[in-house]
């Protein structure tokens, strides 16, 4: 009876002292806004390494080539902190780009030469876009101080590679999305709209770009005409 009653004691306190641990897990779990922006900008990583792979093996353009170099340094880099701060956050991350990020690769996969440069600055500039407007809504709205810092240091580099897109598009004669002096897109500048908090709802960050000619054209006519 005494042995029984000593096991009844050591339970009560390992329960006594699993409980505050497990409450401290539970309330460091980060919210939707913050888990859904860690795992878009995860995906976004991923494409643009991949991207930016493709464009130095594909690229004709020596700027595309260079580019290309540049994002996968930097979105490296920018996803080790990603991978970390997810793990210490239980935040499981997807082991893919999107589906949509995947089609804009494989489309790439298929062209050469001019063509690539065109449609690779194209899915840039979208993606990009995107990006940043995933990030600052991070910035606004996430409560985890870990993510929001991560958003902080992301913003000026996607800036960066957006503002150097732009002048490789104005080189290559592809039309820029317009946007507001902070990098966000103008009302209708883009074709890439309303993108949910964390980009998971509507196509990720990298996901168009593919569909229409050039984010924020005309060249595809509009419903109805002809």
């Amino acid at each position: 009876m005494l042995g029984i009653k000593r096991l009844g004691l050591l339970a009560a306190l390992v329960l006594v002292g699993l409980a505050p641990a497990a409450a401290a897990q539970a309330a460091a779990q980060p919210s939707t806004q913050d888990t859904q922006y860690l795992q878009a900008l995860h995906q976004v990583n991923l494409f643009e390494i991949t991207a930016g792979n493709l464009a130095q093996q594909k690229g004709q353009n020596q700027q595309v080539k260079d580019l290309g170099k540049m994002f996968v340094t930097d979105h490296t880099q920018l996803d080790q902190t990603v991978q970390s701060t997810a793990q210490q956050l239980n935040v499981q991350l997807p082991a893919d780009p999107t589906a949509d990020q995947q089609k804009v690769l494989d489309r790439l996969n298929n062209l050469s030469g001019a063509e690539f440069d065109k449609a690779w600055v194209t899915a840039q500039l979208a993606g990009h876009v995107q990006a940043i407007q995933a990030t600052q809504t991070e910035i606004s709205q996430g409560s985890e101080q870990s993510v929001v810092q991560i958003a902080q240091d992301a913003l000026p580099v996607l800036q960066a590679h957006y503002d150097a897109l732009v002048a490789l598009a104005q080189t290559l004669g592809v039309p820029v999305p317009q946007t507001s002096g902070s990098g966000s897109p103008s009302p209708g500048g883009t074709g890439t709209e309303s993108p949910a908090p964390g980009g998971t709802e509507s196509p990720a960050p990298g996901g168009t770009g593919t569909e229409a000619p050039a984010p924020g054209t005309t060249e595809t006519p509009a419903p109805g005409q002809s």
